[in-house]
């Protein structure tokens, strides 16, 4: 069986299982520490989830007030995926011994990118200056990313991972537009908080139960933004600006409430993947 829901209170939970049980849906309520969790079988999951949200559509505003919990997705450790792919780029790049030149033509060049050069905001992110900057790096993808992808799928997650990093590379270099160059993932990294950040504020704002709390996950996310993405020759302001875009496409996506099925993981999966070879085949024409 697979996981539904996870973290519910107990009203939630039993109201969870008699919409399953009426819509002959077999489930199993189990405590996971913090709360209820659901579990379905893996043939039941979409069913399941139509069932309780369509629910929740129809019975908004009538009868005891329960929120509609956050479901889990499949998540498939994406940002470890993620994590993996940036070192195999750094190896790559070190093996040619012209990092410097690597970074001069496809680091995210403020003045290279206004004069079309828009490649660049997506290669930057898989360039790292040595050990220690992928490594952390490395670690906040695997973490990061990963939660992204538990709330919105291994396919939409590391979509929505990669253009906030890019966005915010793109915002960061129309700043400063020319002089700076920035390389790293760590814009996709807080790109990934503020997805997180954002998605949690737009949920708690919509819950009678958790609206006085809807500001937390931001100010948690701006602590994370202060604790660990400053420092020397750390790109501040292209931290922020991933942050800020991450938190529009985390309401984005907790606004528009659809649940994207195994086929949209794998569109977006694709996106993703287009866009990065894309960028990398429009900068190697450009500069070789």
């Amino acid at each position: 069986m697979i996981q539904l829901y996870e973290n519910m209170p107990d009203d939630a939970a039993d109201l969870c299982g008699l919409i399953l049980k009426a819509s002959n849906i077999p489930f199993r309520v189990r405590s996971d520490g913090r709360g209820w969790g659901v579990w379905v079988q893996p043939r039941d999951y979409r069913r399941a989830r139509n069932a309780v949200e369509h629910y929740f559509r129809e019975n908004r505003g009538s009868g005891p007030e329960t929120d509609l919990p956050a479901a889990v997705q499949d998540h498939g450790y994406a940002g470890i995926w993620a994590a993996a792919l940036i070192a195999v780029v750094y190896a790559a790049v070190a093996r040619t011994g012209a990092m410097q030149t690597v970074w001069s033509d496809f680091g995210a060049s403020a003045g290279s990118i206004m004069d079309g050069e828009v490649y660049r905001i997506v290669t930057a992110l898989f360039l790292h200056a040595d050990s220690a900057h992928l490594l952390g790096n490395m670690v906040g993808l695997a973490v990061f990313a990963t939660a992204v992808c538990h709330v919105a799928g291994w396919g939409a997650g590391i979509f929505m991972v990669l253009f906030a990093g890019a966005a915010g590379n793109l915002v960061n270099a129309s700043i400063y537009e020319t002089g700076h160059l920035s390389i790293g993932a760590s814009t996709a990294v807080f790109g990934a908080v503020g997805i997180l950040s954002g998605y949690q504020f737009f949920r708690k704002r919509k819950s009678s139960r958790q609206r006085g709390g809807a500001w937390l996950p931001l100010a948690c996310g701006l602590a994370l933004l202060g604790f660990l993405g400053t420092g020397e020759h750390v790109d501040l302001t292209a931290h922020l600006f991933g942050f800020m875009v991450g938190i529009l496409a985390g309401i984005g996506y907790a606004l528009a409430n659809k649940t994207i099925g195994p086929f949209g993981q794998r569109v977006c999966l694709g996106m993703a993947a287009a866009v990065l070879l894309g960028a990398w085949a429009a900068g190697a024409w450009i500069q070789y």
